[in-house]
């Protein structure tokens, strides 16, 4: 009940503000023609999509979340299609896109590994993919309560990690980062745990 239907909303309010819209924004900019969604939830990134994209492929996995974006679906023109609910096994065929778009979503995904070779797959050569994450914050402090919260984190947050490092899994998985910024989304430290965000462009080597 927590993680299917309470979460997804919880999410979508934490998720929805206006300094996260901004870094959605950069992170969509150059997207173009078939476009793979990873981990669409709540449709929070369909205002952002330029307009060189054709299509999108949602994968999401809760049926809540995806209700929570057939508001956001329909006051676009663009054609929105749920195809897959499960990010580490891809029903596409390899090459079939332009572009993949993942944000907040190697946080929580089991096998973020396993993922990133699928996305590999089934992204045609000289495509990208565009990452928004958050992670494993540079300040030894931070890395600390980082350690400390994400048992908790994870138990309440749908399996969410505060320590995965975006940069190293898309190195990992064959991916070479051509565009990259790290920032905290604010300057309250009391938030620091959580809001180390990870931005970035990479195509496959």
């Amino acid at each position: 009940m927590w993680r299917s239907h309470v979460l997804p909303r919880l999410v979508d309010l934490s998720l929805r503000g206006h300094e996260v819209g901004e870094r959605r924004a950069l992170t969509c900019a150059g997207l173009s023609g078939r476009v793979l969604e990873l981990g669409f939830g709540s449709g929070l990134n369909v205002r952002w999509y330029p307009p060189e994209v054709t299509e999108v492929h949602a994968v999401e996995p809760e049926d809540v979340a995806w209700g929570l974006s057939e508001r956001r679906r329909a006051r676009t023109s663009l054609p929105v299609v749920r195809s897959g609910l499960d990010g580490q096994h891809l029903a596409a065929a390899d090459a079939s896109y332009d572009g993949v778009l993942i944000t907040f979503t190697l946080c929580t995904i089991p096998d973020a590994e396993g993922a990133l070779a699928e996305v590999r797959r089934v992204l045609r050569p000289g495509g990208s993919v565009h990452v928004l994450e958050h992670g494993l914050a540079p300040e030894p402090g931070v890395v600390r309560w980082q350690r400390r919260l994400e048992p908790a984190q994870r138990r309440f947050a749908g399996g969410c990690h505060l320590t995965r490092d975006p940069f190293a899994l898309l190195g990992d998985a064959g991916f070479v980062i051509q565009d990259r910024a790290t920032e905290y989304l604010t300057p309250t430290a009391a938030g620091r745990p959580w809001q180390y965000l990870y931005r970035a462009r990479a195509t496959a080597r």
